[in-house]
């Protein structure tokens, strides 16, 4: 399901390299690059990844790469956000789902459009702060916020059916491990600087069968509050 942003009209729609075109091309891109999932690709061709960056940016929206956005972070690559999306919605919707690393607030958008209710975990105030905002301007009631240190979680939210990384270490934090629910999905990039690959774990009981994809470059996952 696609929806209709609060922002006005005008803004969420774009111009010239914001435009619906532009996003068009986009899509076509990732299709190339094997993303298949319709659901994916038309969230993906409706959401204004304009919003989500600094206006002097705002041309190279929708050009398939990584952005800086302040504070040592980046706006994902939309086909990472494509892929992590589709690897967590392959086999069956998930209701209530943890991003730790809210970053911009794209990836959870894109989830939000997509699943129940997406719980996001930020460590940088000053981030969240902004992202709060525009998540409040596009008028997402299903995404909840939390200024916090992504390792840990969101304990008093667990069980999730789904937890999404958007920051990579060499090994899944443990309290994330045990927030996800028995049948749930966990999706992270993991490995050292260099050597990063998309990994996804599902949980059955205490079993854990873990399959691993594409090579990846993220930001590192860091401890403590920013």
């Amino acid at each position: 399901m696609s929806m209709l942003f609060g922002v006005a009209s005008a803004s969420a729609r774009g111009h010239g390299m914001t435009s619906q075109r532009a996003r068009d091309r986009l899509v076509a891109t990732l299709r190339a690059e094997r993303i298949t999932d319709p659901r994916v690709l038309d969230v993906i061709r409706t959401t204004p990844r304009h919003l989500f960056i600094d206006e002097a940016l705002a041309a190279r929206a929708y050009e398939n790469t990584a952005l800086p956005i302040g504070l040592g972070q980046t706006i994902s690559q939309p086909w990472v956000v494509a892929r992590m999306t589709e690897l967590l919605i392959e086999r069956g919707v998930p209701g209530r789902v943890l991003e730790v690393g809210t970053g911009s607030g794209y990836q959870a958008a894109v989830l939000a459009q997509l699943v129940g209710t997406v719980y996001t975990v930020e460590r940088i105030e000053e981030l969240l702060r902004k992202t709060r905002r525009l998540f409040r301007a596009m008028k997402f009631g299903n995404i909840r916020t939390r200024h916090d240190d992504g390792n840990i979680g969101w304990p008093d939210e667990a069980p999730f059916d789904a937890v999404v990384l958007t920051a990579a270490g060499e090994s899944v934090p443990r309290a994330l491990c045990e927030q996800l629910a028995d049948g749930g999905v966990l999706v992270a990039p993991l490995g050292p600087a260099g050597n990063q690959r998309l990994t996804r774990f599902r949980r059955e009981g205490d079993e854990w069968a873990r399959e691993e994809f594409e090579a990846v470059s993220f930001v590192p996952l860091l401890g403590g509050l920013g």
